[in-house]
Order: C-alpha cells, then sequence, then structure tokens
C-alpha cells in the first residue's frame, strides 16, 4: 500500500506527486499513455510564466525526471476500476496487480473528441489523426484537412503547413474560435485555406484516406485528401468514477478550493474538473493544491 496514488502523469499529476513526495509521503503515478500528458504532444510552449519558450517533449521530460528523483513510482498501465468509497482505496489496471493507498488524486486530463462522421473510425491510424505533431511527418507534401476552429485546429494546420503541400481547414461556424494572432498566422499562410460553415460528412477511401465528402449548406462536395487531423476540442474521461464522486451532467468532477471531492481522501486536479480555465500553468496550480491536501490528510492520521 502507497499513501497516495496519482491517476494521470500530465503536469496536474506529477506536481501532486513532487508535492506529496516533498511532504514525505510514498506515491505511485499511474499513466495508460506517456508522460505529460497533451504537454507531450505541443511544438512549444510559450505561456508558461518564465519560460519564455519550452518544447512540449521537454517540459514532459523535465516533470518526470523531477517526479523520479523525488522517488514517484510510475505504473504505465490502464486504470480500469477504483474503488474510492471505502478509507483505504483500490485501483485496478489492465495489466497488473491492484494497488490499495490511503489517497488518490485523479488527474487524468481530457480525451479527444471525435467527430462521429462515416469513415473516421475504420480510418483511424490509416489517414485519420488526433496528432499533428505526432503524425504530421507522414503526410509531407501531401494534402491534408484539419477539422476545427480553435486554437488548437489553428495551431495544428500552421505546424502541417510546413510539411503538407495543401491544408484545408473545416470550420463549422462562420468565423474562428481561436485568438488572434493564431488567426492572423493562419490568414498569411498561402497553403492554408478555410471553408466555413462546413462540415465532413464521410471519410471516404480504400486502404487508406482518399478524399472526404465536406457540406457545405446544402451544397456537397467530393474532395481529394491524403490525411485529416480531427481537432474539435477534449471532453472528460470520468466515467468509471461515476456514482462514487460528484461529477456535473457532462462528466466533470465538482470539487472545493482544495481540489477534495465528495469521497473522502480523493482529490482532483487540472483539466478533469470543474474550471474556467484549462492551461498548463492552472493544472500545475491544482496539483500544487491537490498533492499538498492529500499529505496533509495523512499526515494528520485522519487515514490508517
Amino acid at each position: 500500500m502507497v499513501d497516495l496514488v496519482v491517476i494521470g502523469a500530465g503536469p496536474a499529476g506529477i506536481t501532486a506527486a513532487i508535492y506529496a513526495l516533498r511532504a514525505g509521503l510514498s506515491v505511485a503515478v499511474c499513466e495508460k499513455n506517456v508522460y505529460g500528458g497533451q504537454t507531450s504532444i505541443i511544438e512549444n510552449i510559450e505561456n508558461y510564466p518564465g519560460i519564455e519558450k519550452i518544447s512540449g517533449f521537454d517540459f514532459a521530460e523535465s516533470l518526470f525526471n523531477q517526479a523520479k528523483n523525488f522517488g514517484a513510482e510510475f505504473i504505465f498501465d490502464e486504470v480500469t476500476r477504483a474503488d474510492l468509497k471505502s478509507e483505504i482505496k483500490k485501483i485496478s489496471f489492465k495489466n497488473r496487480e491492484a494497488l490499495e493507498a490511503k489517497t488518490v488524486v485523479i488527474a487524468n486530463g481530457l480525451k479527444r473528441r471525435l467527430l462521429g462522421c462515416k469513415g473516421e473510425k475504420e480510418f483511424s491510424g490509416r489517414g485519420v489523426s488526433y496528432c499533428a505533431t505526432c503524425d504530421g511527418a507522414f503526410f509531407k507534401d501531401k494534402k491534408v484537412a484539419v477539422v476545427g476552429g480553435g486554437n488548437t485546429a489553428l495551431e495544428d494546420a500552421l505546424y502541417l503547413a510546413n510539411i503538407c503541400s495543401e491544408v484545408t481547414l473545416v470550420v463549422r461556424k462562420d468565423h474562428f474560435r481561436a485568438e488572434n494572432f493564431l488567426v492572423k498566422a493562419v490568414n498569411s499562410k498561402e497553403n492554408i485555406s478555410t471553408c466555413f460553415e462546413s462540415r465532413i460528412e464521410e471519410i471516404i477511401g480504400e486502404k487508406k484516406v482518399e478524399k472526404i465528402k465536406l457540406i457545405s449548406g446544402e451544397d456537397s462536395k467530393i474532395h481529394d485528401i491524403d490525411g485529416v487531423f480531427i481537432a474539435i476540442g477534449y471532453e472528460p474521461d470520468n466515467e468509471i468514477y461515476r456514482g462514487q464522486i460528484e461529477m456535473t451532467e457532462n462528466g466533470y468532477f465538482v470539487a472545493d478550493e482544495s481540489c477534495k471531492t465528495s469521497a473522502e481522501g480523493v482529490y482532483v486536479a487540472g483539466d478533469c474538473r470543474i474550471k474556467p480555465l484549462r492551461q498548463i500553468v492552472t493544472a500545475v496550480a491544482d496539483g500544487s493544491v491537490a498533492g499538498s491536501s492529500a499529505a496533509s490528510l495523512v499526515i494528520a492520521g485522519n487515514v490508517k
């Protein structure tokens, strides 16, 4: 048994681990993918106070190494079940034995929202991608579409414009929802075009993506496309905890200023909880509070 299990190794989760470790707790951090969360696939971070510019990979690596040096145990496996109502919590995994803990911090971030059109699932990994920095190199000098009108979509389009011959932005609304500097950058790129008030109805191909059926108003048109990058935002991935922790109808955790949930000894941090701003800086702020709160509970002896 450990003092604290942290579920999620993004900035919020690793920060929670660091603060708990510094307080003297034994900590295990569970992650089903790679450490760093969404930061690991960001090309550059330029809005973190005190750091003018750093690659997402380097930022994630630094977080991971810091937690390891403090003594964190990292478990790279998927959490399939969490029993949180008892005084001693039990976390079950897909490929290893369950782990018991006195306290838990859930910092599992968000999952990519799916487009839901015909062909998306069939061509996932064969031309349909959710990560431009991960898969962009496979489309060198090819034509791609990016779906979305927010910051992520425009960042992806700009990244791909340096690799691909043509980038088409498919935006459901009649305007972008991104920051002004990104809009200006996209508009200045000659190989980026935008289809406003449009949506992809179908992704078409045989063994890989070859075309998309684009709907604009009452008109439809087939476009030759080699890849489709979907960047329409994120949604919570908290269903395995429903019924044990209070959450909103759409799946975000409810927590107080100490990051405490409705379940005793369970805290949440980062994008998975209700909050007005989801940024790296707010994630690490949550992590520091959640890790400290868990440590205070253990040190006070309120859990045995």
